[in-house]
């Protein structure tokens, strides 16, 4: 579905990735850990067009999209939530989920799928009249998504969904991704949480210095030696 090739990006003349490789297939869960600083977002940002790539290819679904507009991107079905939530504080919650279809390819059907995404946020639904400014971080969150899907995508991704919140909101979180991908749609996250990440993902990738450092199921690296003294504290 996705097929990321030897793609380096960066900031001005600050190269952050290099030569990094990934491959989604439809369906899964794939999951990217590294510590800060890593990659990890850039290599989001690079693939929904919002950095441009200095080399390397993007394909999704055997179209290259490198150097395409985030707006054609979205347009194909690759949708990003990105990291921190960033709702309209001063929209209602109504307002901001809807945005979501702001493109014209995902309007077709919106009042359907706006039942399906708050069938899977019963919480959203309770704050809609509110403006998403007053919500806690765990609510903005399942706004963020919420409007994520609303886009229509095919491939959703993630990135540090469960940045901020609270430990049992972040156990809620992960059965929502779970959720989400049992309904159709494939997801790749970027987490910090590298043990709820790895715990429901198909394959997973380890970014580090901005170079795939490793690529394994996600039990795979649950069980690695360096993972877990690296990243799960063991």
């Amino acid at each position: 579905m996705l097929k990321v090739s030897e793609l380096t990006a960066g900031y001005g003349r600050t190269t952050i990735l290099q030569d990094v490789s990934i491959r989604i297939g439809k369906g899964e869960v794939v999951t990217i850990i590294g510590a800060n600083g890593a990659g990890k977002t850039t290599l989001l940002r690079a693939i929904s067009g919002l950095v441009k790539p200095g080399s390397g290819t993007i394909e999704f679904d055997g179209h290259q999209i490198a150097g395409a507009t985030p707006a054609d991107i979205v347009g194909r079905g690759l949708v990003m939530v990105p990291e921190a939530r960033q709702v309209f504080p001063v929209m209602t919650v109504r307002d901001n989920v809807m945005m979501g279809c702001y493109h014209a390819n995902a309007r077709e059907g919106s009042a359907a799928r706006f039942e399906e995404v708050l069938e899977i946020f019963p919480r959203v639904r309770e704050r809609l009249d509110q403006l998403a400014g007053s919500l806690s971080g765990g609510e903005q969150q399942m706004v963020a998504i919420a409007r994520g899907l609303m886009a229509k995508p095919r491939l959703l991704m993630l990135d540090e969904p469960s940045l901020g919140l609270a430990p049992i909101i972040v156990q809620q979180m992960f059965g929502i991704v779970e959720r989400i991908c049992a309904m159709g749609t494939t997801v790749l996250l970027v987490e910090q949480k590298a043990f709820h990440a790895l715990k429901i993902a198909q394959r997973a990738y380890v970014i580090e210095n901005g170079r795939i450092a490793m690529e394994n199921t996600g039990a795979g690296l649950l069980a690695d030696p360096h993972i877990k003294t690296a990243y799960l504290g063991i």
